[in-house]
C-alpha cells in the first residue's frame, strides 16, 4: 500500500473518461462519500448511477477539473490535454485507476509491460501463479479493471500495464516488473521513441526485481536505478539450450522445460515463456508449478494463434500484431516450405514502417495490402498487392494457395479504420478462413 492517503471523505473527485476504467472508478467511490463529477468527450450519455449527480458530456470544462481536489483520468486521454494540462499547473493531482489499485492494496503485483508479447506474458504468469494454488487477481489492459479486482481476496495480482497507463501511476511498488520490449507503437500519442519508452519505465520504480530483454537495450532501467535484474534472451539468465536435437528453456545452465512440451509455438513466444518464467522465480511460484502452467496454456486468441490447417495450407490469426515490432517478432524463425502469404495493413498510427522492408523482401514472401496505410505498406517490397479490404485481399489470394503455403494476418497496424477493434478484425479473419 503507498503512502498517499485513502481516505477521499468529502473530496471533490472528478472521473474524466467513461470507460471500462472510468466505470470502474465510478463503482470504487461509490462508498466513499466523495462529491463526484464525470465527464465523457463523447456526446453519447452513459447510464450512471444514482450517486453520480453532476455529469458532462461532448467536451472538458476547464471550471471542474480546477474545482476538483483530485482527476482520475482515462488512460485513453494523454496528460498533454490542455485542459488537463491547465489543472495540473494549478496544482490540482490528476492520477489513473492503476494509481487508486497500488493505493489500496498491499498485496505483492507482477507488473508488465512492452509493445509485444505483455497480453500472452501475463496470462502465462497467471496460469502458473493458479497451478501453485493462489488467488490471483488479473487485470488492468487485459481487459479487466484493476479496481474490480479488490472485491476478490487475492494472494497476488499480476497486472498487464500499458505506457497510458503508467503515466499516471505513482504507488507502483511491484514484487517483479518487466519491459518485454519497446518498439515504436503509440507515435501519435508520444513526441518520439525516447518519450514512450520513458513511460514505459515507470513500471521499474520502487520494483524488487526487474526482469529485462537482454536483446533489447531500451527495455533497461535506467543506468543509475539500483533495482535488482534478471535478463531473459539470446544470451541471458534465461534462454533457450539446444540439446539432443530439442529446444529448451533454461536458467544458466540448467535445462527447465523442453519447448516441444509446451503448446505455444514461435520463437517469440518461447522469448515470452522466458520472460514468464523469470517473474515467476522473482515472486517465489515455485519452479513446478510454472512448468505445469506453461505445459497447460494454449495460448489467447488473435496472438500467432492457428486457426486452421487445411489441404497443406495453414491459416494464422495474429490480428493483435497492432505496430511493426509485433509483426517483425511474428516473422522471426518463421519456417514455411511455400509461399508466405502476408496479410498487412490499417490504421500505422505515425509509424515509421521501414524496419519491415528487410523482414517481407525474401522470394516466398507475397504482401496483401489493405486499408488506410495500405498504399504505404505495399510499397515495402515488389511482390505486393493493394486492396480496399482484408476481405478482398483474402478473395484475391485464395485461388493461389497450395500445400505448404500460409496466410498470416499480423498487420502491423491498429484496426480502428475499418473495424471495431482487433478482436473484430481477427474474428472475421478466422470466418474467411473456413469459408
Amino acid at each position: 500500500m503507498s503512502s498517499h492517503s485513502t481516505d477521499y471523505y468529502g473530496k471533490k473527485v472528478t472521473i474524466l473518461g467513461l470507460g471500462k476504467s472510468g466505470l470502474s472508478c465510478i463503482d470504487f467511490f461509490a462508498d466513499k462519500q466523495v462529491e463526484l463529477r464525470v465527464i465523457d468527450t463523447r456526446n453519447k450519455p452513459q447510464a450512471l448511477p444514482h450517486f453520480v449527480t453532476q455529469s458532462h458530456f461532448g467536451s472538458i470544462p476547464q471550471q471542474w477539473l480546477l474545482e476538483s481536489d483530485l482527476v482520475v483520468i482515462s488512460p485513453g486521454l494523454a496528460l498533454a490535454t490542455p485542459e488537463v494540462q491547465r489543472a495540473l499547473q494549478a496544482g490540482v493531482e490528476v492520477v489513473g485507476d492503476i494509481e487508486l489499485f497500488c493505493r489500496e492494496t498491499d498485496k505483492p503485483i507482477i507488473a508488465i509491460t512492452g509493445s509485444n508479447g505483455k497480453s500472452t506474458v501475463t496470462s502465462l504468469v497467471n496460469e502458473m501463479a493458479k497451478a501453485a494454488g493462489l488467488k490471483v487477481g488479473m487485470g488492468g489492459n487485459i481487459g479487466i479493471p484493476a479496481l474490480s479486482l479488490l472485491e476478490q481476496d487475492c494472494d497476488l495480482y499480476v497486472l498487464e500495464l500499458s505506457s497510458f497507463q503508467l503515466e499516471t501511476t505513482y504507488s507502483l511498488k511491484a514484487k517483479a516488473a518487466t519491459v518485454l520490449n519497446v518498439t515504436e507503437d503509440h507515435m501519435d500519442r508520444y513526441a518520439d521513441l525516447a518519450a514512450y519508452r520513458q513511460a514505459k519505465l515507470r513500471i521499474y520504480t520502487g520494483a524488487e526485481t526487474a526482469v529485462v530483454n537482454s536483446d533489447d537495450a531500451l527495455s533497461y532501467p535506467e543506468p543509475q536505478s539500483a533495482v535488482t535484474q534478471l535478463s531473459f534472451g539470446t544470451v541471458a539468465d534465461y534462454h533457450l539450450l539446444e540439446q539432443d536435437n530439442r529446444t529448451l528453456l533454461a536458467f544458466k545452465s540448467q535445462a527447465i522445460l523442453a519447448t516441444d512440451e509446451m503448446q505455444l509455438v514461435g520463437r517469440h513466444n518461447y522469448m515470452n515463456a522466458l520472460a514468464a518464467l523469470a517473474l515467476a522465480d522473482a515472486a517465489a511460484i515455485p519452479r513446478a508449478a510454472a512448468c505445469r502452467g506453461l505445459r497447460e496454456f494454449q495460448g489467447l486468441a488473435h496472438r500467432f494463434q492457428l486457426v486452421q490447417r487445411q489441404d497443406g495450407v495453414t491459416w494464422i490469426n495474429d490480428s493483435k500484431a497492432t505496430n511493426v515490432g509485433s509483426t517483425l517478432a511474428a516473422l522471426h524463425g518463421l519456417e514455411v516450405t511455400g509461399t508466405l502469404y502476408l496479410l498487412l495493413g490499417g490504421d500505422g498510427k505515425g509509424a515509421d514502417f521501414t524496419e519491415l522492408a528487410l523482414a517481407v523482401n525474401k522470394p516466398n514472401i507475397q504482401l496483401y495490402c489493405f486499408g488506410r496505410d495500405g498504399a504505404q505498406l505495399a510499397q515495402l517490397s515488389a511482390q505486393s498487392q493493394l486492396f480496399d479490404s482484408m476481405q478482398s485481399a483474402v478473395a484475391a489470394l485464395k485461388p493461389h494457395l497450395k500445400n505448404g503455403d500460409m496466410v498470416l494476418l499480423s498487420p502491423a497496424c491498429a484496426s480502428l479504420d475499418q473495424f471495431a477493434n482487433f478482436e473484430q478484425r481477427g474474428n472475421e479473419f478466422v470466418r474467411l478462413a473456413e469459408a
